[in-house]
């Protein structure tokens, strides 16, 4: 009796493993790339994301996937220490980019991205998740 329950919950576990959900595609715009992303949650309104890219960029973006966010500040640290906290207070509606952010024309080595912001909706809903691109420095 144990062996057929035993059994019975192995093919459960087996079929529910495989029938997981696929790895999604992010299609990208030539020249952005995707710095990093985080699930926003009801609780946190800060969140940091380090930056792990040996190429410079010139701006950054949000987009949001699944539900709106309100983006209501932005510090962006430098490997050479320098930070840059453009005034931001926008609301990002769901599967929309933002604003770019212009950083430097030459282009910048970033170190982390730190963003503050207000989940709208309620969290029956599911939250939303947040998406950062950067757009690479081209010049040599």
């Amino acid at each position: 009796m144990i062996k057929k329950i035993l059994s019975a919950v192995m093919f459960l576990v087996i079929i529910n493993a495989s029938c997981a959900p696929p790895r999604r595609t992010l299609a990208l715009e030539e020249g952005w790339d995707l710095l990093g992303e985080k699930k926003v949650d009801f609780v946190r309104s800060t969140d940091v994301i380090e930056i792990h890219s040996t190429y410079k960029f010139t701006a950054i973006r949000f987009k949001v996937e699944k539900h709106e966010v309100r983006l209501t500040g932005v510090k962006i640290s430098y490997q050479n220490g320098d930070k840059l906290e453009p005034a931001l207070d926008d609301v990002l509606p769901a599967d929309q980019y933002s604003r770019e952010i212009e950083l430097a024309q030459d282009g910048k080595f970033i170190y982390k991205i730190e963003f503050k912001y207000r989940t709208t909706g309620n969290i029956f809903k599911g939250r939303a998740n947040m998406l950062i691109f950067g757009k690479r420095y081209t010049g040599f």
